[in-house]
């Protein structure tokens, strides 16, 4: 049986309306004053970002419960409530400080030509970019379903535009077989949430988990939502859109789309798995999901070694990473049967997911610079760019290794937590597959380093200089990456903060 921990008082937590309205206040100001000040707009607004998710962080340590807040002084389900809770915290703060680091590094990208007074790809670039981050802060701060499919569809319409900012007819291509994805994806998930209402009345998280019960209109939503996620979230075999897209992006939009855009959609299924059908959810759906996702780790490093262009290299990696998020369903369920808490299952799944985020931001901006220095990304010709480039390849080395998994990084820690829960359940395939996943993705950020480690009897000559602060940006989100594991040392458990627990019944 699920139990919810108390929260916070609503009536103090204007926090979270602050955290929720400000991409958009920035974006229409971004969009309606335009020019040189909408790039100004877009990093100033973010940087408050920053201190104000540091303060919903600290405000739920202090209170050790969620909170939430009420808007209109209206309970569900007439009203909407936010909601914020150790899981939500953690992702509102990653996705600040992404984007940015992601702000700084493509300032110089997208930055408005002295002789001109406006240029159409800044202006798109910083309004997108503060849209896609008003849409992910809605989706870990809303409460109802249907919000939260607002919320999706604002992360559509705000990401697949950052894939064809250059206007060619290749990224238009890619752009628009991920807007039929994601439409599929997003039809598919309205179409259960219609079932959910029609049945219980109510799309509100918490009422609708005490209401929902084991029928046939329960495991019909659930599939047909868990599906459209799926494609949105770009588990195998649903990820074709996925590297054409993130490869032909602009550095800077292909690591917010990589870090931040497919994990919203995967939170979003979290939430439903864990939240709002614990109970509906069967053990063999879980098995799937974590076989998809281990279909996903074993052929996207394949492909990824077959890449002949970096940034495509990346991109495949991405659809690999993205299968370990699945394996931590059967996992969290294996515990559950056995009586012991699911924590270390949930908590390696999203430390998994924050570890990911910032190491592949970090890589897709590394490879951008690698492109500006030598006018290509072909992994065959990188001799002589670490010495070209050296912060840029130790940046690439660190989110590497937190790829692999190796210590102290977050990706370590993650792995450690989902193969102790693996062997703990008896579950000792799924810790087979991220051991091969390991060797596979250790291969191929090997053969990057040494090709870009290669001596040259003289330096390159770059195509374009990099100015030191787009280093100085990616080295500092492959360092959090890097050092994330060190959270294992951290007195509080941020994640578990106001999360549901499961009560044993004797």
């Amino acid at each position: 049986m699920l139990n919810y921990l108390p929260e916070a008082s609503s009536s103090g937590n204007l926090l979270l309306v602050f955290a929720l309205t400000l991409p958009f206040i920035g974006m229409m100001l971004a969009f309606a004053i335009g020019g040189k000040q909408a790039q100004r707009i877009a990093i100033g607004s973010i940087l408050i970002g920053v201190g104000l998710n540091t303060g919903i962080v600290y405000t739920l340590i202090q209170s050790g419960q969620a909170l939430s807040y009420q808007l209109g002084a209206w309970a569900p389900p007439l009203g909407i409530a936010l909601h914020v809770d150790g899981l939500s915290a953690a992702m509102l703060l990653i996705t600040a400080i992404i984007l940015f680091a992601v702000s700084i590094f493509a300032s110089a990208d997208f930055q408005t030509p002295i002789e001109q007074a406006e240029a159409r790809a800044p202006l798109m670039f910083w309004t997108l970019l503060l849209g896609v981050w008003g849409a992910l802060n809605l989706l870990f701060l809303a409460s109802d379903l249907f919000t939260l499919y607002v919320a999706l569809e604002l992360l559509t319409f705000a990401g697949v535009p950052l894939v064809c900012l250059d206007g060619k007819a290749e990224t238009l291509q890619a752009a628009l077989r991920y807007l039929l994805f994601a439409l599929l994806g997003s039809v598919l998930y309205l179409l259960g949430a219609v079932i959910l209402y029609g049945a219980y009345g109510t799309l509100d998280i918490a009422l609708l988990a005490q209401a929902i019960r084991p029928e046939p209109a329960a495991f019909a939503a659930a599939a047909l939502m868990t599906v459209g996620l799926l494609a949105k979230t770009a588990l195998f075999p649903l990820h074709l859109w996925l590297p054409p897209a993130h490869a032909g992006a602009p550095a800077g939009a292909s690591a917010v789309l990589s870090a931040l855009v497919v994990k919203g959609s995967f939170f979003l299924l979290l939430r439903l798995w864990l939240d709002v059908m614990p109970n509906i959810i069967t053990p063999a759906a879980g098995q799937l999901l974590a076989g998809l996702g281990a279909s996903a780790i074993i052929i996207g490093n394949i492909v990824a070694l077959r890449q002949t262009r970096l940034k495509l290299l990346i991109a495949y990696s991405t659809v690999a990473q993205i299968g370990y998020l699945f394996l931590m369903f059967p996992l969290a369920a294996g515990l559950t049967a056995m009586h012991l808490p699911s924590a270390a299952a949930e908590i390696g799944g999203m430390l998994q997911v924050i570890s990911h985020a910032t190491a592949k931001a970090a890589m897709f901006m590394a490879a951008g610079l690698i492109y500006t220095t030598l006018g290509h990304d072909r992994i065959a010709d990188l001799r002589g760019v670490g010495r070209q480039l050296p912060m840029t390849m130790l940046a690439f080395a660190l989110a590497g290794a937190s790829l692999i998994g190796l210590p102290p990084t977050g990706g370590f820690l993650a792995k450690w937590l989902l193969l102790t829960a693996a062997l703990t359940t008896g579950q000792w395939w799924w810790g087979a597959v991220m051991l091969i996943g390991g060797l596979l993705t250790s291969t191929y950020v090997f053969i990057v380093l040494a090709k870009a480690m290669l001596f040259t009897e003289a330096p390159l000559a770059p195509k374009i200089a990099v100015p030191r602060y787009r280093e100085a940006a990616v080295l500092a989100l492959a360092s959090i990456a890097f050092l994330l594991g060190l959270a294992a040392f951290s007195p509080v458990d941020i994640l578990q903060i106001g999360r549901p627990f499961t009560m044993v019944q004797p």
